[in-house]
């Protein structure tokens, strides 16, 4: 069973009414993570990676360097590149009003969703956000994610456009996540719509029965380690996780939440020592196998492991 460790790589500025005095402290923060414990941002996740010999993806969004400048986008692939990790695309569409000259023509209001724009208005928007991230990386991408997992049948048709041929943006715990393939496809298992491959985030069944998606954030090492080994059992090609940036940070701070660093760090660990098993590939190169795995029924959880997570996540807000 392959697993893909990925990371949705964003800026954000805390709302949208003073973008240009907010930049200044948001992106170091997004970005770098600093705290008198280190950088628990990009360089800490990137760090655990390789002390592991993990390879992760990262989907970058780079829209917003339209508004504020090449050059961060620069720092941020050449923090994932020089550590050998891979850079694919990510797009939050939410930038779009804020970039002068516009992408588009119908800029007269936010539009947050992927799916809120036509088809050519998301080929357009592919084409120059791809465009703006393989100028900074200066080399070519072929996998996508949309922002909010917002995506539909248009979006398969702009990234086949684009030359993008990989998409992993279909993610069935949120309804704006293309219900119409959900329903007639499945998402467990990877498909294939207008010759894209798309490889859904996994989400499991935890010990109370909910569907989770597979979110280091949100999802305690037990449960992250229950899901995979029963997914291996049960017979799935693939196993997608997500991460953040920020995940490793307390919310709206700089310190690092240690809760989830042990993930992450017990995560890694326990894919390093199963790598035989459970071995830890990017998308690219598996285009050819993924089409021929079927529906696969969700991974399952036991109790005590999500009765854990749940006491972390009081013991989390208690200690602030």
């Amino acid at each position: 069973m392959n697993v893909h460790l990925t990371f949705d790589i964003e800026v954000w500025c805390n709302g949208w009414t003073n973008l240009d005095s907010e930049f200044a402290s948001c992106y170091p923060r997004y970005v770098y993570g600093h705290s008198k414990h280190g950088d628990y941002a990009l360089p800490k996740t990137l760090e655990i990676l390789n002390r592991h010999g993990l390879r992760g993806v990262f989907f970058v969004e780079p829209l917003f360097s339209a508004r504020f400048g090449a050059r961060y986008l620069e720092q941020i692939v050449r923090l994932i590149d020089d550590a050998g990790q891979e850079v694919q695309l990510h797009l939050h569409p939410e930038w779009t009003d804020e970039i002068n000259p516009s992408i588009i023509s119908n800029v007269s209001s936010k539009r947050q969703h992927l799916t809120y724009y036509s088809l050519e208005e998301q080929t357009a928007l592919i084409h120059h956000a791809k465009t703006l991230l393989e100028n900074a990386l200066g080399k070519p991408v072929s996998a996508f994610r949309a922002g909010s997992y917002a995506i539909n049948e248009d979006t398969f048709l702009a990234l086949a456009t684009n030359g993008i041929a990989i998409d992993s943006s279909i993610n069935r715990c949120y309804d704006i996540s293309a219900p119409d393939l959900v329903c007639e496809h499945g998402a467990t298992a990877p498909f294939a719509i207008n010759g894209v491959i798309t490889y859904p985030v996994t989400v499991f069944r935890d010990g109370f029965g909910r569907e989770r998606p597979a979110q280091i954030g949100a999802c305690g090492f037990g449960e992250m380690r229950q899901a995979l080994e029963s997914a291996r059992e049960k017979g799935c090609g693939d196993f997608v996780i997500v991460s953040h940036n920020f995940e490793m940070l307390k919310p709206g701070r700089m310190d690092p939440d240690f809760v989830v660093v042990r993930r992450f760090e017990r995560l890694c660990r326990f894919l390093a020592e199963n790598l035989n098993a459970m071995p830890v590939n990017s998308f690219t190169g598996q285009a050819s196998a993924a089409l021929s795995i079927g529906r696969d029924h969700l991974p399952q959880t036991g109790m005590s492991s999500t009765a854990w997570r749940l006491a972390e996540q009081v013991a989390r807000r208690m200690l602030g």
